[in-house]
């Protein structure tokens, strides 16, 4: 049999494992040799791609920049081989209730003295680039505003909902003036209720960014393109018509496979610097960070 080309994978919900099991069959299938190892975190899951652990890796945007100033210290190159439909031109807004003082972009330093909730430490979407926007506005914590961080699964870069919708239910109960969460969640959390129509309005919008993509890294001895190559091939080959594929699809929440693309991240490049998150070899800064 040949050796299968190794993926690595987050499991930062049990429906994980039932979306990887079902890509392993299909790229069986078409005869491709594929498995899969799952993290409890991406930082582990990083280090393990340049340890040799796993060839290709479902990584988070975070995780990308890590990997790929990783690569560039030793020399190697790492590449973006594929995301999601739903991956690219994502934006993150700034929610308040109805009654707000805050009455949009051009006037957030009504929001000077307000608590503004944030997700995790390591979510770019509700985290990094909001605190990028509001730098990039004058707008900094402890000074202007302060922050409330809802530090849900840590690790795994926010490719959860938890912390966002804690800061949600905050913004419903009066304990923070504003939150920060992805668009998409925002739309979520309006039809779940949680955050009811009418009720709470947008105020500001990030620029847009992409999110998740597979990683390779090229230079690594147990990586050949060839391999690289027949996978993105078949990946981009499902088909949402396809009724053994589609329900792959939709638990993964997209409906079509692109090629990759590293443009839609110069948002959160610039933030991770500013934030101090990781420095130029990919190294952790971040102090109070736990995985």
């Amino acid at each position: 049999m040949a050796r299968p080309f190794m993926m690595g994978a987050v499991a930062y919900a049990p429906k994980v494992v039932t979306i990887w099991e079902g890509f392993k069959e299909y790229f069986r299938r078409h005869d491709f040799e594929f498995d899969y190892i799952l993290y409890s975190n991406y930082e582990r899951q990083v280090e393990a791609q340049f340890d040799g652990g796993i060839d290709l890796a479902w990584n988070s945007p975070l995780a990308w920049v890590r990997a790929d100033r990783m690569a560039r210290t030793r020399n190697l190159e790492a590449h973006a081989l594929a995301m999601r439909d739903s991956d690219r031109d994502l934006t993150s807004v700034l929610v308040v209730r109805s009654n707000s003082s805050v009455e949009g972009e051009s006037n957030l330093t009504a929001l000077s003295g307000q608590v503004i909730g944030f997700g995790a430490v390591d979510s770019p979407q509700a985290n990094l680039i909001p605190r990028d926007y509001l730098r990039r506005r004058g707008l900094f914590p402890n000074r202007d505003y302060t922050a409330r961080r809802f530090d849900e699964l840590s690790g795994k870069h926010g490719d959860h909902i938890g912390g966002e919708r804690d800061a949600a239910v905050a913004l419903m109960k009066g304990e923070i003036d504003a939150a920060w969460m992805i668009d998409s969640n925002y739309l979520a959390f309006s039809r779940e209720g949680i955050l009811p129509a009418g009720v709470t309005r947008i105020v500001a919008r990030s620029g847009n960014y992409d999110h998740c993509n597979f990683t390779v890294i090229s230079g690594l001895s147990s990586v050949t393109d060839e391999m690289a190559v027949h996978f993105t091939e078949l990946l981009l080959a499902m088909r949402w018509q396809d009724s053994q594929v589609r329900p792959l699809l939709e638990l993964e929440g997209l409906k079509e496979w692109f090629p990759g693309r590293t443009s839609g991240y110069e948002l959160l490049v610039r933030s991770v610097d500013d934030e101090k998150f990781y420095d130029a070899e990919g190294n952790i800064l971040v102090a109070d960070y736990r995985y």
